[in-house]
C-alpha cells in the first residue's frame, strides 16, 4: 500500500481528495501548511507526495527546491496548481517535479497521474546498476550519478531521466512526441516544448554539441568516440 502525503491548506479539497485515496486503497498523510508539510516528508517517508504550490509559512515551490537539493532525495512529487499558473508550473517541472494537476481537477485524471509516476518509480528502484557512456560522458544510471570530463554535474531528475534516454539512443533520431512517451510514459502529460527547455538545459551544462536539433524530426545525441 503506497503512502501518499497531502500538503493541501485547502481543507475541503484535502479532506475530499483524503476520502477519495483512501477508498482507493491508499494510506494517506495530512499537512496544512508548507513547514508541516516538509517535516513529514522527512518524518513519514511517504511514496508521493501532492503539493499545492500556494502555501503558508513555505511555498510549494521552496519545499520541492529544498526535498531535491537539501535531502538530495527524488521522492516523487506531484505539484498541485491553480488553473493558469502557468510560470508555476514551468519552475516545478525545472526544479524536479514529477508532473503537476491543475485545480479543479477529477479524481480519475488525479490518479491517472499518480499511478504513472509510482510505476515509473518503481521502474527505476527494481533496475539494475547500469553503466552509460558516450565520449567523456558517463552515467551510472541507478545511482543518479553524471560525470563530464572527469567532473561532476548535478542534474533534475527530468534532465537526468532525458539525458538517459538519450545516451541510451546515441546515434539515433528521436521525435519530441516519442521522447515524452518513453522518457515519461504515455499517462503522463507535458507539452512538447516542455522537451526543447530540457534539451538546453543539458546544453547549458554539456555544450551546445551535444545533443542536434534535426530540423522537422527531433533530436540526436552522436556518439562520440574517446
Amino acid at each position: 500500500m503506497a503512502k501518499i502525503l497531502i500538503v493541501e491548506d485547502d481543507k475541503e479539497l484535502s479532506h475530499i481528495t483524503e476520502l477519495e485515496l483512501t477508498h482507493e486503497g491508499f494510506s494517506v498523510v495530512m499537512a496544512a501548511d508548507g513547514r508541516e508539510g516538509f517535516e513529514k516528508i522527512q518524518g513519514e517517508n511517504p511514496d508521493l507526495v501532492l503539493l499545492d504550490v500556494m502555501l503558508p509559512r513555505l511555498s510549494g515551490l521552496e519545499i520541492l527546491r529544498k526535498v531535491r537539493n537539501e535531502l538530495n532525495s527524488d521522492l516523487p512529487i506531484i505539484l498541485v496548481t491553480a488553473r493558469g499558473e502557468t510560470i508555476d508550473k514551468v519552475d516545478g517541472l525545472n526544479s524536479g517535479a514529477d508532473d503537476y494537476i491543475a485545480k479543479p481537477f477529477k479524481i480519475e485524471e488525479l490518479l491517472a497521474r499518480m499511478k504513472a509516476v509510482l510505476r515509473r518509480t518503481q521502474k527505476k528502484s527494481s533496475a539494475k546498476s547500469v553503466v552509460l557512456k558516450n565520449g567523456s560522458l558517463e552515467m551510472v544510471a541507478d545511482e543518479m550519478r553524471v560525470n563530464f570530463d572527469g567532473e561532476a554535474v548535478e542534474l533534475s531528475k527530468n534532465e537526468f531521466l532525458l539525458l538517459k534516454y538519450f545516451l541510451e539512443n546515441a546515434g539515433k533520431i528521436l521525435s519530441r512526441d516519442d521522447i515524452i512517451k518513453k522518457v515519461w510514459g504515455e499517462d503522463y502529460y507535458i507539452e512538447e516544448n516542455s522537451v526543447d527547455v530540457y534539451v538546453r538545459h543539458l546544453r547549458s551544462k554539456f555544450g551546445d554539441g551535444i545533443i542536434k536539433t534535426v530540423r522537422g524530426m527531433g533530436y540526436i545525441m552522436q556518439e562520440v568516440e574517446k
